[in-house]
């Protein structure tokens, strides 16, 4: 006879592998009040259904429109937010990374739509990243139309989470901005970032952490405020100063500055027999970039293709229309300067000189 005894069975549940679903639907029901700001008088229907609706029949005013979609994160920054529990403004940053993108082209943001990976819903934290996403929205003028919340036990610790994004605007096809409009003696306007924004921040959390051994509740002079508070400056969105601009100016391409820097992103929008000129002696960058290239030793073409260095949004504009365009962006609150201008060449955006000290 075997001495062995036969297994207890056990009863397996969602509970019992790490998902709560009535976390996440406590999480819903605390996100509905933020959401309910975030939207447009095309949106049809409430928080809830399995697809968002939005009513496409405003577009036949358009000759003919063309929808513009773009999706996109915020990258290692979600660790600073989670390092320092705070946890509202990391969805400012998802929404400016992709209107942003969505305006380059022209395109007036109309909605979006977010999905957050967690290891654990707690349902406080995922209310305040929409809240964050949804005053994005408000700020970038399109609607939050749905998303999802994803437990990931034993993928994601408790504590770990990441967000993306994903939006749709609309242009006039005859209003579509880009290299076909760039011309010799176009003018090119920088618009100031708010800070590091979304990008760099694997290059940057080396240099402060592992390099300098700083912590996030470090005073900075040279900040004027903790090295957490600075990394977690929202990123700027420029949306509707961008539709405005082009509505008033004769704007001819944007570039958002992201990763790869702003020559990088610049040539983007160029034709392959232009080239820009921009001067560094036009600013001076924050001192977040000096901070991270001096404690880092980090080379200056290592930071410029890597952060944005201050400025967050390039517009290309006909060069009688720059003076025009400096002050709509000055009405606006978003400093502007002129960076430099269009010559004949193959396509490069090219910086020379030195900043201001």
């Amino acid at each position: 006879m075997s001495d062995q005894s036969t297994p207890t069975p056990r009863t397996a549940s969602y509970a019992a592998a790490g998902v709560d679903i009535e976390a996440g639907d406590r999480a819903v029901e605390l996100m509905k009040q933020w959401v309910g700001k975030a939207t447009r008088p095309e949106v049809v229907g409430g928080l809830g259904g399995f697809a968002g609706l939005f009513d496409v029949s405003a577009l036949k005013r358009y000759e003919r429109p063309l929808l513009a979609t773009a999706t996109d994160g915020v990258g290692t920054k979600v660790a600073i937010a989670q390092a320092m529990d705070k946890h509202d403004t990391i969805g400012h940053d998802l929404v400016g990374m992709v209107v942003d993108d969505l305006v380059v082209c022209g395109a007036e943001p109309l909605f979006m739509t977010d999905y957050i990976a967690t290891g654990k819903v707690f349902p406080e934290r995922v209310a305040a990243i929409v809240k964050g996403i949804a005053e994005g929205c408000v700020l970038a003028g399109c609607a939050l139309v749905g998303g999802e919340t994803a437990e990931h036990p034993g993928l994601l610790d408790p504590n770990e989470y990441d967000v993306a994004g994903a939006g749709t605007g609309v242009v006039e096809a005859d209003a579509l901005l880009g290299a076909e409009r760039v011309r010799e003696g176009d003018v090119v306007i920088a618009m100031a970032a708010s800070g590091l924004h979304s990008n760099g921040y694997s290059l940057a959390r080396h240099v402060f952490f592992a390099v300098a051994g700083w912590n996030l509740d470090r005073d900075v002079p040279e900040l004027g405020r903790t090295l957490g508070e600075e990394l977690l400056e929202p990123t700027r969105i420029y949306s509707l100063d961008c539709l405005d601009l082009a509505r008033r100016t004769d704007v001819h391409a944007y570039s958002h500055v992201t990763g790869g820097g702003l020559e990088a992103n610049l040539a983007r929008v160029l034709p392959a027999h232009l080239d820009a000129r921009l001067n560094r002696s036009t600013w001076t960058p924050a001192p977040i970039f000096g901070l991270v290239g001096a404690l880092g030793e980090v080379p200056r073409s290592e930071l410029e293709k890597t952060l944005n260095m201050g400025v967050g949004m390039v517009a290309v504009v006909a060069a009688d229309a720059a003076d025009a365009a400096l002050a709509v962006l000055a009405e606006r609150g978003v400093p502007a300067w002129i960076l430099g201008d269009v010559v004949t060449g193959s396509g490069r955006a090219v910086l020379s000189g030195d900043h201001r000290a």
